[in-house]
């Protein structure tokens, strides 16, 4: 594994990182700078120190978890309930790749899950944090980094893809995106019903990876969202690009609210540096024009 340091000055050459993308040899490195597992500044040293703190806490959850989990059991129905939808939201992943080779281990991906539930107050399991958990968990080696660079990632990106913080607001923010770039398509949608852009939740609760036509292109982007740049809340920009996709079969078909969200979810196998930069153009028009303030804040 090649080790970053200050001196390789990665955060220097984000900027070509932002257009390249991130090669696979040093994608695990990487994400636990971009993530905030590490320092930028950290020397090598102290990220070996870093990693062994990380690995200790990690075994101490498991240490508490283990202890409380008969009162977990018998004293919160919730509890019950969310170890249940986890177990049959791991069953559904399909495990192997192309040669049946298995990729992942649904046991340890299932005690990440349930200790991240337990420990973590604000983000509520959601149905495709097993998803995401998968795909840390094909990036990374050890269980304690798989852990922490969810709980990392959930930080950095809850305005986004979590429901009870920040994805209602982003479907928000959407909306005005539409009104403010494409009046005419923005009338058509609410000619649907006032529920139709709200109706593509899952794009944002799933940071967009049903979109892709493979893992490196979920993390591509997830990588570019990471970094806040160009702007603020790019997610946003990103989803408006995918509605793009669909715009004329829309506005030309006699389309029902089901049958446009029936279009946006036959969205997949896009590749990840296509969207990015038809996201990036709309965010060149954006500073060319007169923003509404509330837009302007959310996003630039």
């Amino acid at each position: 594994m090649t080790t970053l340091s200050p001196e390789n000055s990665l955060s220097a050459r984000w900027s070509a990182s932002f257009i390249l993308g991130l090669h696979p040899f040093v994608r695990t490195e990487a994400w636990k700078f971009l993530t905030g597992y590490y320092s930028w500044q950290s020397s090598q040293d102290e990220r070996l120190t870093v990693d062994s703190t990380r690995r200790k806490n990690y075994e101490a959850l498991c240490e508490m978890y283990e202890k409380i989990q008969p009162l977990l059991e018998n004293l919160h129905r919730n509890f019950m309930e969310t170890r249940t939808t986890i177990a049959y939201d791991i069953q559904k992943l399909y495990d192997k790749d192309p040669l049946g080779n298995v990729l992942i281990d649904k046991k340890r991906l299932e005690k990440i899950l349930l200790l991240s539930y337990v420990c973590n107050t604000q983000a509520e399991y959601q149905q495709g944090f097993h998803e995401m958990v998968m795909l840390f968990q094909l990036m990374v080696e050890y269980d304690h980094e798989t852990f922490w660079l969810f709980q990392f990632f959930l930080q950095k990106m809850e305005h986004s893809c979590v429901i009870n913080i920040g994805v209602g607001k982003n479907l928000d923010k959407l909306n005005t995106l539409i009104n403010f770039l494409d009046p005419m398509f923005a009338e058509h949608l609410r000619g649907k019903g006032a529920g139709t852009v709200q109706s593509l939740f899952p794009w944002f609760c799933l940071c967009f990876q049903h979109a892709f036509k493979s893992f490196d292109d979920v993390w591509r982007l997830w990588e570019v969202l990471l970094t806040g740049k160009p702007c603020r809340n790019f997610q946003v920009l990103v989803a408006y690009s995918m509605l793009q996709m669909v715009r004329e079969q829309v506005l030309q078909e006699s389309m029902t609210s089901n049958d446009i969200l029936l279009a946006c979810n036959s969205l997949i196998d896009l590749d990840a540096d296509v969207l990015i930069s038809a996201a990036c153009l709309v965010y060149a028009e954006l500073i060319q024009k007169d923003v509404p303030q509330p837009l302007k804040d959310f996003l630039l």
